[in-house]
């Protein structure tokens, strides 16, 4: 492999690029789900049938001004909420984490202990926990109880796409997380 400059780079050198650009990748394909369903949370606002709203990372501003327009240097000060959180029609509030994979396998340690205990007591308090998984080209909303159980559900400490295929959601237009393909209803009737 070459550098920029035209210089062989050694191999440790190429593997560190491989890897800086697998991660890049990784956290484009993942923005693009959550842009996805974020595309879905609107057409459901549009609808009347939920309000669900993507939640900022909490952090605070350590410096600003020299990295250019609407740039700064932030500091993360806290472990963030699940990634989306609202209202279904109804009134029954509705928390998600959304997680991506390229791979055939989710793996369960892709959900952090405080996003588990967040998802936990979201649903305890009676609201809907999920997981909207993406999963190569397909979309799935599994609830939490599935995800954080899978090891008793599947057998093993990760899902793939056919261990959680009833939970497949339309990918029209956006994720339509609420809609079912295989399952009669959505997730707030589960």
């Amino acid at each position: 492999m070459r550098s920029k400059r035209g210089e062989i780079m050694p191999a440790d050198a190429n593997k560190a690029w491989e890897r800086s650009w697998l991660a890049g990748r990784s956290n484009a394909q993942g923005r693009l789900h959550e842009n996805l369903i974020e595309v879905g949370c609107r057409y459901y606002k549009q609808i009347g049938r939920a309000k669900v709203e993507k939640m900022p990372e909490p952090f605070r501003v350590v410096s600003k001004g020299k990295y250019g327009a609407g740039r700064a240097l932030v500091q993360f000060i806290a472990h963030a909420e699940p990634d989306f959180v609202g209202c279904l029609a109804g009134g029954r509030c509705i928390a998600f984490e959304a997680k991506y994979t390229s791979t055939e396998r989710m793996r369960a340690e892709v959900i952090t202990p405080t996003q588990a205990a967040a998802l936990n007591d979201y649903e305890d308090r009676g609201a809907v926990a999920a997981v909207c998984a993406g999963i190569g080209d397909y979309a799935y909303m599994i609830p939490w109880r599935a995800f954080r159980d899978m090891k008793k559900h599947y057998g093993h400490a990760y899902i793939t796409r056919e261990d959680v295929c009833d939970y497949q959601v339309s990918m029209r237009n956006g994720i339509l997380f609420l809609d079912y393909i295989h399952l009669p209803g959505s997730i707030a009737n589960l």
